[in-house]
């Protein structure tokens, strides 16, 4: 495999850290949260500890101040363990730098330490039951009254929704202003009116809270407004290829790790009297999937690079999410294959990552809303 050399042997020594993390934190508690249909406080509490979250975020907001390629190790290093349970890319590269670029220094001041330290969940509201790629579909309303706004409306699939302590709700501020009718406000768990529905029921990431969530005359204060009224839209936007990004460098990870896995398993099980990979069936289809998890390998870390610029655009952002996930889910079905039956039990990682994978290519914007994006270039 080619080199990576992105990243110093800084990086190199705390990802050793990070696998130590999920070695010693994470991954002897999966099970359990996958049947509990969420993590454990505790873990988000020692993440915080270690220094684990909100890295990027600056020292004075209680944050490391660290580049962006501390977080892709954590990405990466929680993929490589197979533990899709804990939201911590979500509440650390998405909530925390919304707050960060958009908030208020009383917002960021009162939010960011805790959230660095575990101590409060992030979520971010944006699909509804009727609006999940199309964001200016939204129908959650805000209505000024006063000095206050009155948010009413649900949405639904929330990362974190469940355990969720803190919320980003996408709202309507002026529904005849297209765009620039978005706004986006700062919601507490317990404030009168904000309900949490179930804990959903999903396919894959069983260990993950996913809700629904539900404002009904929810009262906030203007104060709560991130980004400013109408510049909710413009926010969502500036963040969403980074979120893409995010999708593309743990499906990257994750087909290393399930290839990875396949290749020792298929050196050690035998059938009609040798080992599974001394058939040539095997080794050529290995030969396919090594070499296309290697092209999405060299793709992903140039658009890293770019990140690390200022210079990701949207559409590579769109293409890099659209193809890898595509194909981590090409791969991992091939792995699962070359399992036998033993691929299908929830017990073997390649089983837990096949359906983990599926939403990869739903969420951050459909595979097909993406082509759309990438087709807007052409």
């Amino acid at each position: 495999m080619i080199e990576r050399s992105i990243f110093s042997e800084e990086h190199n020594i705390f990802r050793e850290t990070v696998r130590r993390f999920y070695q010693e934190h994470i991954i002897p508690h999966h099970a359990q949260w996958e049947k509990d249909g969420q993590v454990s406080r505790e873990a988000w509490l020692e993440a915080g500890k270690q220094g684990l979250l909100c890295m990027p975020i600056p020292e004075e907001y209680g944050g490391a101040g660290a580049d962006k390629l501390y977080s892709i190790i954590m990405m990466e290093e929680q993929a490589r363990a197979g533990t899709s349970g804990p939201g911590f890319g979500l509440h650390s590269e998405i909530v925390g730098p919304y707050i960060l670029n958009y908030g208020t220094e009383e917002q960021k001041k009162k939010y960011l330490p805790k959230m660095a330290r575990g101590e409060i969940i992030g979520a971010i509201a944006m699909t509804e039951p009727g609006a999940g790629s199309d964001l200016q579909g939204v129908k959650t309303r805000a209505v000024k009254d006063g000095d206050d706004y009155i948010i009413n409306g649900s949405k639904t699939f929330i990362t974190n929704g469940f355990m969720s302590d803190l919320v980003i709700v996408v709202t309507k501020t002026d529904p005849t202003a297209g765009a620039k009718g978005t706004t986006l406000f700062l919601v507490e768990a317990g404030t009168p009116g904000f309900e949490k529905g179930r804990n959903l029921d999903k396919l894959g990431l069983k260990a993950q809270d996913t809700a629904e969530l539900f404002f009904d005359d929810v009262r906030v204060p203007a104060s709560n407004m991130l980004g400013g009224e109408g510049k909710g839209f413009f926010c969502l936007m500036q963040e969403l290829a980074w979120e893409r990004l995010q999708i593309a460098i743990g499906a990257t990870a994750t087909m290393e790790a399930v290839l990875e896995e396949t290749i020792d398993y298929v050196k050690e099980r035998g059938a009609f009297g040798k080992k599974i990979i001394e058939f040539q069936n095997t080794r050529f289809k290995l030969a396919e999937q090594k070499t296309q998890v290697q092209i999405a390998r060299v793709f992903v870390d140039k658009c890293i690079e770019e990140l690390l610029k200022g210079n990701l655009q949207v559409a590579t952002a769109a293409m890099a999410k659209y193809w890898c996930s595509d194909l981590e889910n090409k791969v991992i079905d091939e792995c699962l294959q070359l399992h036998g039956g033993y691929g299908f039990m929830w017990e073997y990682r390649v089983a837990r990552s096949y359906a983990d994978a599926r939403v990869q290519r739903i969420y951050g914007g459909t595979n097909e809303i993406m082509k759309e994006l990438i087709s807007r270039e052409l």
